[in-house]
């Protein structure tokens, strides 16, 4: 009996460019313009009763930048900018752990996202994130449960630049096609396809793609059947098609032909924030593990800004 799997290999093109890039990650260059230190001090009237805020979001999430990429807590993170701050030999106050704990929950988070000319393609996928909780010898040991152990991180990925371009973060008990609605939504481009594996075969899914535009790419349970109507239309047409092309080609020859296997670049996106960043929400309160999660993914864009491989098959 012949294997007929064969072995598929790839090389990196950009090896010697890819290389400088995962040392200059490594690299501490901080710096602070002119604008940075004119916007770091807050000059917006007070909302409401209390004294105004004397920090600007610039701040609370430059603090939890290097929270994130090194990984300390509060505490450490106040420490690490002051002492970054005094280096440079600026006078600007820092805020305590307390203060960026505080104001964590309602920071709104700047998109590091590389403006495109063409229509995007986004590939969708979501892992699984621990959360605070007992300890797990705990929860063996006395057969207790935890709340809001897990939540659920969804992502859309542009398969071209290979970024982060919209986030969601759910509860463990929601089906992962449910956030794709609130995904398109953050994405202000024309989107020319959306990829997805079977959990995103569904009515919603479908209808949702289509409501901008673009073409759905979700691959159909073995045992679906085209819509038995004459003229199918809308979801049930788009639908039809992927049928019709797996019956023609093949299913393995459709994932090429389709751009389906594009969808792998998600998943390699959610291997690289869970190696970087681990796999766990550190915040407490769900509005501030919401803002744990846009942040890490806003620093993951900027880490493959500094480069990424460009691999081609070979053999």
């Amino acid at each position: 009996m012949t294997n007929t799997h064969a072995v598929v290999r790839y090389r990196i093109q950009n090896w010697h460019a890819y290389n400088r890039a995962l040392i200059n990650r490594g690299r501490l260059t901080i710096w602070f313009d002119e604008q940075a230190i004119a916007a770091w001090r807050n000059t917006a009237p007070a909302a409401g009763p209390g004294a105004p805020r004397v920090y600007a979001d610039l701040v609370i999430e430059c603090a939890l930048v290097f929270k994130s990429v090194y990984h300390l807590s509060l505490r450490a993170a106040q420490g690490f900018l002051s002492s970054v701050v005094e280096l440079m030999q600026l006078a600007l106050p820092i805020p305590d752990y307390s203060t960026v704990s505080r104001r964590q929950g309602t920071l709104s988070v700047r998109s590091t996202v590389t403006p495109q000319r063409r229509p995007r393609h986004i590939v969708i996928d979501a892992t699984g994130l621990k959360v605070y909780g007992a300890g797990e010898w705990r929860v063996y040991k006395h057969r207790v449960s935890r709340r809001r152990t897990w939540c659920k991180l969804h992502l859309g990925v542009d398969e071209h630049p290979k970024e982060i371009v919209a986030v969601e973060l759910t509860g463990s008990r929601v089906h992962d096609s449910q956030p794709l609605p609130a995904l398109r939504d953050q994405i202000p481009d024309p989107i020319a396809q959306v990829s997805g594996d079977g959990v995103y075969d569904t009515r919603a899914c479908y209808e949702a793609v289509l409501k901008r535009g673009a073409m759905p790419t979700f691959v159909p349970r073995r045992t679906a059947q085209p819509c038995p109507t004459k003229d199918p239309a809308g979801w049930r047409a788009a639908r039809n098609r992927v049928l019709q092309q797996i019956a023609a080609h093949g299913r393995s020859t459709w994932q090429g032909l389709s751009g389906y296997t594009r969808q792998s670049i998600a998943e390699n996106t959610m291997f690289r924030f869970k190696r970087l960043f681990g796999g766990q929400l550190w915040a407490r309160l769900w509005i501030t593990q919401r803002v744990e999660a846009v942040v890490k993914c806003a620093v993951l864009n900027r880490i493959t800004h500094l480069g990424m491989p460009q691999t081609v098959r070979v053999g």
